[in-house]
């Protein structure tokens, strides 16, 4: 099952703030790899990030199945990390191919884009800076693919 962490923004900065942000972000991408191979993509907007979900080449080129979209948004569904692993061992064991997990706008998600997602992720009542979601999201995948495996990384906290 292939990874992608999507948002709708810049991409990574080289200097800066935010270059802290990135490089733990990288951190964990490079963590979840031996379980999954995930990639980063960066989109300039929602439409954009729309036209390459829709594009079948998006899920490799023996993709029989279109990608799963999961949305992080205030609204969505408030998972304990190991819900979201149970989520994600339960779409792996049902032959999914390719989840995208994807950090939306400053402005939230449309309400036509919304309504395409397989699941609406919240990561909590709070608001926080969007290079900060994508750290937690990362963390939290790496923090899934272990549960699932049965390493020590979660040790049940």
């Amino acid at each position: 099952m292939h990874l992608t962490l999507a948002h709708i923004g810049p991409k990574s900065s080289k200097s800066g703030p935010q270059a802290s942000f990135d490089v733990l972000t990288r951190l964990y991408l490079d963590r979840i790899h031996p379980y999954h191979p995930i990639q980063p993509e960066a989109f300039p907007t929602e439409t954009a990030f729309l036209a390459w979900l829709s594009r079948p080449a998006n899920s490799g080129k023996a993709a029989r199945l279109p990608a799963i979209p999961v949305l992080l948004d205030s609204r969505g569904r408030q998972l304990n990390s190991s819900e979201f692993a149970t989520w994600l061992g339960t779409r792996r064991d049902q032959g999914a191919q390719h989840i995208v997990f994807a950090i939306g706008p400053a402005d939230g998600w449309s309400e036509t884009t919304r309504a395409q997602a397989s699941l609406l992720l919240s990561l909590g009542p709070i608001t926080m800076a969007h290079t900060l979601a994508r750290l937690v999201l990362a963390e939290q995948l790496y923090r899934a693919c272990t549960i699932l495996a049965g390493h020590p990384y979660h040790s049940g906290h």
